[in-house]
């Protein structure tokens, strides 16, 4: 049994300054002079094996603002465990003080008075700083990029995820996986990885026509560091057919696939692995099943669910290690592998504070070269915002309110919808909304914003597929994001009810009449899976709304009543 108490460094450097009342008067300098970069990155080397891991950067090569989620509820045997510990819980649970940089990198509360005393976090730029720091330290390190790489931005968009390739073969990864990569559609994503300079993973990513795996992505690469011979096994997202459009990748089919992902551990045990690390798309509650129905695995580089845990989650002799998203956290796990088993580990989740650390110049010139074609576009100022805007939380987001706003009043709908995407960072209360700022929250290959006429009934159906999506106890079935977002209209949900039983009190908020099953209703939404989905881009719908405003205010949504959590 592994001893946390002699193996596990659990919290950050910056979690052991003393936070102060009043926090929401501390200046940026005052941020910089309580934080440096050596604590930031301070780590007591161990063992003889070190791995480092990002995950869900969503595109984003500059710092940002990103607020953590205040809602994220659990259910089945996943009710009231961690990830699904939000706010002041989160923090008692983790020994967290109010007011401390911990407090403000990985939980929600006072955000906006927290984000204008640290500034913003993340930046390529930043993390690369870190990976090198690392590097130095351990110089075979493993740098493992948990996927959701290529999507997110403008230039993602505009250059086809070329900019983030660029950046990421800058960093310089060991290994990849994937998920929001294949919306770039297969023939781009081959001809991305066919020129990449390391490892693209996913033992679960097969031949469609042959139910074989795909040759382009092999299940598995041996690595020799530290005197190890480590094996590591991809696991692309799952359920890319049912959360995407499949038809942008026919030829590829998914799934978890655990019989193959035992086969792949014990073929790489058979090769003489002495460590077995798993870099996972899967999402933490999936990948915490995984892990107690797949033996031999040492440690779950997990992403997808964009969580940001300070110390890893064991699940039998398995590591889960959670790194958050957005750029915002690098992980750092060392490991003492001896005759081919794991004495111990050491772990950190280190927080980008973008205004402590130093940028990597090398990196900088790399991003900066990937802008510049778009400088004037990205900096366009379309609007401010008087209200925290953020995206994150099983629930209802205020980005995602304001987009709901913008499809009823642009595409003159009763009813909006806009998908429960996990990505998309945040701004604060005075800040200017930019082109880039906007398209950082819709960005995507499928994002025409159609209008259809829906009977409530079928709209009913909707809601309750993606709640069970979400709220299925068992984690494997669930596939989507969180919630999606609806403008125009409440309802009441029931977590603990079955699926086509959860959602109920359905009523059209312009009038406070009840949905009526037979009635149709105009409802716009985008990020549609349906092939030929019609009508204009999302970013151009919410972009003409926020230039009527010219200021936007968003109201505290309490549209949505939510019992059984």
């Amino acid at each position: 049994m592994i001893s946390r108490r002699d193996f596990l460094q659990v919290s950050m450097a910056a979690s052991a300054l003393v936070g102060a009342s009043g926090f929401g008067n501390w200046s940026r300098l005052a941020a910089q002079q309580a934080l440096t970069q050596d604590q930031l990155l301070q780590f007591d080397t161990f063992g003889n094996v070190s791995l480092i891991h990002v995950t869900d950067i969503h595109a984003q090569l500059k710092p940002i603002y990103f607020r953590e989620p205040s809602v994220n509820i659990g259910v089945g045997d996943n009710r009231g465990a961690v990830p699904h510990v939000t706010g002041a819980d989160f923090r008692k649970l983790y020994g967290i003080d109010d007011g401390s940089p911990s407090h403000y990198a990985l939980s929600s509360g006072d955000f906006s008075s927290l984000a204008k005393a640290y500034g913003r976090v993340g930046g390529l730029d930043r993390v690369a700083t870190v990976v090198n720091a690392i590097r130095a330290d351990r110089p075979d390190a493993l740098l493992l990029d948990g996927g959701d790489t290529w999507h997110g931005s403008y230039t993602c968009y505009q250059t086809e995820g070329q900019d983030m390739v660029n950046a990421m073969n800058q960093l310089r990864p060991d290994a990849m996986t994937f998920h929001w990569e294949f919306t770039l559609g297969s023939e781009r994503v081959r001809e991305i990885v066919e020129g990449l300079p390391f490892a693209a993973l996913g033992q679960n990513i097969f031949d469609a026509e042959w139910d074989e795996p795909a040759e382009l992505f092999p299940p598995y690469q041996f690595f020799e560091r530290g005197g190890v011979k480590i094996a590591v096994i991809g696991q692309a997202f799952p359920y890319m057919p049912i959360a995407n459009p499949g038809w942008m990748f026919p030829e590829y089919s998914f799934g978890i696939r655990d019989e193959n992902m035992q086969a792949m551990v014990d073929e790489v045990r058979a090769q003489g692995a002495e460590c077995v690390v798993c870099l996972s798309h899967n999402g933490f509650d999936v990948d915490k099943s995984m892990a107690s129905k797949v033996t031999g695995i040492d440690v779950i580089l997990t992403g997808h669910t964009h969580d940001a845990l300070p110390e890893p989650v064991l699940v039998g002799d398995t590591i889960l290690i959670a790194s958050g998203s957005n750029g915002k956290f690098v992980s750092r796990v060392d490991l003492d592998i001896q005759n081919g088993r794991m004495m111990g580990f050491r772990h950190k989740l280190i927080p980008i504070f973008s205004d402590v650390i130093e940028p990597d110049a090398e990196m900088t010139a790399v991003i900066d070269e990937q802008r510049a074609p778009y400088k004037a576009e990205l900096e366009e100022v379309i609007g401010q915002t008087d209200s925290l805007l953020y995206r994150r939380g099983n629930f209802n987001g205020t980005w995602d309110d304001l987009i709901c706003d913008a499809l009823m009043s642009e595409r003159e709908a009763d009813i909006a919808m806009s998908p429960g995407v996990r990505w998309g960072p945040s701004l604060i209360p005075g800040d200017d909304i930019t082109r880039e700022d906007l398209w950082n929250v819709t960005s995507m290959s499928y994002g025409k914003a159609y209008r259809s006429e829906m009977t409530g009934e079928f709209i009913k159906i909707i809601l309750e597929d993606v709640a069970d999506n979400i709220f299925n106890p068992d984690p494997y079935y669930q596939q989507g994001g969180d919630m999606v977002r609806i403008g125009g209209m409440g309802y009441r949900i029931d977590i603990g009810k079955p699926q086509g039983e959860r959602i109920t009190d359905m009523v059209l908020l312009k009038t406070g009449e009840a949905i009526d099953p037979a009635k149709n209703y105009v409802v716009a939404g985008w990020a549609s899976v349906n092939e030929n989905t019609e009508g204009p881009q999302i970013w151009d719908v919410v972009e003409a709304h926020i230039k009527k405003l010219g200021t936007v205010t968003v109201k505290p949504n309490d549209s949505v009543t939510v019992v059984g959590a």
